[in-house]
This record gives C-alpha cells, structure tokens and sequence, in this order.
C-alpha cells in the first residue's frame, strides 16, 4: 500500500510537471499569427446631408470578413499589432426622401490598424492583453446605388480616408503549445465625409463618424 502511494504520488507530480510546461509563452522575439472571422458594427453619428436634405441623415449597416494580424513581441510583456482586413457597408437614408430611396451608397473600407500591446501574463493557458494604437481608413470602390440614380440620375460618390485613433482587448487561449483561440474586440476611431455629385440634385455632402466596434474570433500561432 505505501508503495502504492508513492506511486500515486510520483503520477500527480509528473502530471503537475507536464501541465506546468504546457502553458504557450509569448515571449520577446515571437511572432504571433492570428486568423479571424470579425464582425465590424459601426456606431454611427450622421450630420444632416447638405444642402438639400438638412433633416435627413444617413445609416451605416455591419460588415463581416476575414482578417489576419501579425504581433511582434518587443519584449516578454509589450508586441505591437499590425492587422489587415476589408469589409464592405451601405449608407442608407433614415427617413424622408431619402429614407424612401433607401439605400444610397456602399463602399470597401480597408482600415490597418497598429497597436502596441501589454500581455500582464507571460506563461499560462489564458492570456489576456490590452492595446492603444493608430489607424489610416481608406475608403475604396465607392458606388452609388440604383436606388439613388433612378431618383436623381448618374451620381459619383466620393468618402474622404480618415485617420484616428484605436483600442482594444483580448485574450489568447492555448489549444496546444502552438495553437490557441483568439477573441479581441476592438474600437476605432473612423471619420469620413461622403460627397454625391448627382445630375438632378447638384452636389450633397453628409459627414459621418463611423466608430466601430470590431468583434473578432479566430486561431492563431506562435512562431
């Protein structure tokens, strides 16, 4: 029966041993890869589309695509965040005329974003972080809607690129000593004016903060 024991004993420790090495260490010089599925919802301000429309505003619907991120860990604590991801939303009339027309515009956005994070846990299972950074929005293959030209005829949409600030936080859960699942959401600080040049209506302006949160799921690995 002592023999037994010290058997048992001997068992759990070597387990304890195991478990304690198993946990992933983002460490200084790693490279973390993330692959995502993430969900952009913007939370909208609209001004008043101007001239012709000043009681009317605009509405900015979610967006969903993959995206993928690189973490370069400066040190044991601190990795810096590069993502690059695009997705597409339609800006639609709240109510009025143009709320009648619907949608008015969509448009690409290609916002890379770059944050220098803290991981307050180097070696663990789970390991959360927090980060601040900044990001360039461009706007890209603006295109208004045959909603909109059946109203006012041929129209060219324009939306300015915008540059603001970011944050986010996260956590990393190991799978195995490579592998882990990511969650991270993120806000961003997006700004843009839209520009219609309409045949009938002339030229109408409407600025928009878009300010989305960015829910991301995905795997990644630790090179």
């Amino acid at each position: 029966m002592h023999l037994k024991k010290m058997m048992i004993v001997a068992a759990m420790g070597a387990m304890g041993t195991a478990l304690a090495a198993a946990p992933a260490q983002a460490k200084q010089g790693d490279v973390l890869v993330r692959v995502r599925g993430i969900m952009v919802a913007p939370t909208e301000k609209s001004g008043s589309i101007l001239p012709g429309f000043p009681s009317e505003k605009v509405s900015v619907n979610n967006g969903i695509a993959p995206e993928v991120d690189v973490t370069y860990m400066a040190t044991d604590h601190i990795g810096f965040e590069l993502i690059a991801a695009t997705t597409k939303h339609s800006a639609s009339g709240r109510s009025g005329t143009t709320g009648g027309i619907g949608k008015l515009a969509s448009t690409w956005v290609l916002p890379p974003t770059l944050t220098m994070q803290y991981h307050p846990i180097v070696e663990g299972h789970v390991r959360p972080y927090i980060g601040a950074g900044v990001n360039y929005t461009l706007f890209y293959n603006e295109d208004a809607s045959s909603g909109l030209e059946d109203a006012v005829g041929k129209t060219k949409v324009h939306m300015s690129d915008s540059f603001g600030w970011a944050g986010q936080v996260g956590v990393d859960i190991d799978l195995n000593d490579k592998i882990f699942l990511n969650l991270d959401v993120k806000y961003i600080d997006i700004d843009t004016k839209v520009r219609l040049t309409t045949a009938a209506a002339g030229t109408q302006n409407v600025k928009v903060s878009l300010d989305p949160f960015v829910f991301g799921v995905g795997v990644g690995m630790r090179f």
